[in-house]
């Protein structure tokens, strides 16, 4: 009897040698005298970037040798729309100066009688806007109705103008630049919000449209939609620029698409091009004629059911395998969604198709129940491992784990495979 290991997607050489030697001891220690082999097939099977990863905007400098620009208008907005209100925020703190009076302080003792402090004026022009702006005869309107803003522009009109950050901000404006810095940020601020909660929903806005509500909204308020506040725009772009330059969203994307490649990579591949894969263990597999347990880890476990399927539908069973172990596989989800090589969702294992031992652990996510999915079979058998570990390590924690290779051994034993 021998045991052959087929090892997971985004598995690698150094990864595959550490958890091999694991499954290997721990088989070994079970069954004395039987052979332990692997089937290493990440080096040669499995996906990588053919280009160098030229397809990942950024990734690399351009022809002169220079990163991309930086987009600081991109930024900024990347800024409001992850906090609408953080604009309002700065300029509270730019405004009036250090010694300027808070928001729930403020008192302007030198103002002249009947005459509306400059921020005060601002603020109160936002409460006044028509939450609902007539879909025609109005730009404004036929903007919000033309982008799909419309509906969430009232909600955004009162959660800017009642905050607390709004408030601040217009106590501290003192003369009319910093009223017109207000109108913009507040502009900017209802912009952002009403953005922000139609992201998931069916609005569709350009950066050419968002910036004229901006400019609209800003001249209601007063203020000059065309030219932004001075100093805030300063400190915002400054804190953009730090958090969101194009060049670390360029190292971000890339390093997440390069980390991904093995993964997410060896999983489309093996869609497109599983076949090479399949011929590759099927010459292991029969290589020995000897009775062999075939033990798949997830995307392992998902080849080797698409194998002995596609054999047992020809008539053709994989001489010795008698024992199928997957291993947190998604085989049966990809079954029941017809994304398995030989199986059309709702068929039953062909005859020929060899016993089936399924583990997995209801904490790793990439891991499914094969016995509902095949009803009545009595070849198909779930077992249950507790790592206590949270997924993605539970995905890995199978190999540690006594009970695992106590039910292989049980399973083997049913089988009587000798």
């Amino acid at each position: 009897m021998r045991f052959l290991f087929v090892h997971g997607t985004g598995v690698r050489r150094e990864r595959h040698d550490r958890l091999f030697a694991l499954v290997r001891e721990r088989l070994t220690a079970r069954f004395h005298g039987a052979a332990v082999d692997s089937c290493y097939w990440g080096d040669r099977f499995g996906a990588t970037l053919g280009a160098g990863g030229r397809s990942i905007p950024g990734l690399r400098p351009g022809p002169q040798g220079a990163p991309d620009p930086v987009d600081a208008e991109t930024a900024e907005w990347a800024l409001l729309l992850a906090d609408p209100l953080c604009e309002l925020r700065v300029l509270a703190e730019a405004a009036g100066g250090p010694d300027a009076y808070e928001a729930d302080a403020y008192d302007d003792r030198f103002a002249m009688p009947g005459v509306q402090a400059a921020g005060a004026r601002v603020l109160a022009l936002l409460e006044a806007l028509p939450p609902a702006p007539p879909r025609t005869g109005d730009e404004l309107g036929a903007l919000l109705h033309g982008t799909g803003l419309a509906a969430g522009f009232a909600a955004a009109l009162v959660s800017t103008a009642d905050s607390a950050e709004a408030a601040r901000a217009a106590a501290r404006a003192a003369d009319e630049q910093q009223a017109r810095e207000l109108a913009t940020a507040l502009a900017r601020a209802v912009t952002a919000t009403v953005l922000a909660a139609a992201a998931t929903d069916e609005a569709d806005c350009t950066a050419t449209e968002r910036d004229r509500l901006v400019e609209l909204l800003t001249t209601r308020l007063g203020g000059d939609g065309r030219v932004p506040g001075a100093r805030v725009a300063a400190v915002l772009g400054r804190l953009a620029l730090r958090v969101t330059t194009q060049p670390l969203l360029d190292a971000r994307r890339g390093s997440l698409t390069v980390g991904a490649t093995p993964v997410l990579g060896d999983i489309l591949r093996y869609q497109s091009r599983g076949h090479e894969l399949r011929d590759f263990l099927h010459a292991r597999i029969t290589a020995d004629p000897g009775p062999t347990v075939l033990i798949g880890h997830s995307l392992g476990g998902i080849a080797l059911v698409d194998l002995l399927t596609l054999a047992a539908a020809r008539g053709e069973a994989v001489p010795g395998a008698e024992l199928l172990v997957t291993v947190g596989s998604q085989a049966p989800f990809l079954h029941e969604l017809g994304a398995l090589a030989a199986l059309e969702p709702g068929a039953k294992l062909p005859y020929g198709f060899p016993r089936w031992l399924n583990v997995y652990d209801r904490h790793d996510v990439l891991s499914y129940l094969a016995e509902p999915v095949f009803p009545g079979d009595a070849r198909v058998t779930d077992h249950e491992v507790r790592s206590r570990q949270p997924f993605p390590a539970c995905h890995s924690a199978y190999w540690k784990q006594d009970s695992l290779y106590e039910r292989i051994e049980q399973a083997v034993t049913e089988a009587e495979i000798g």
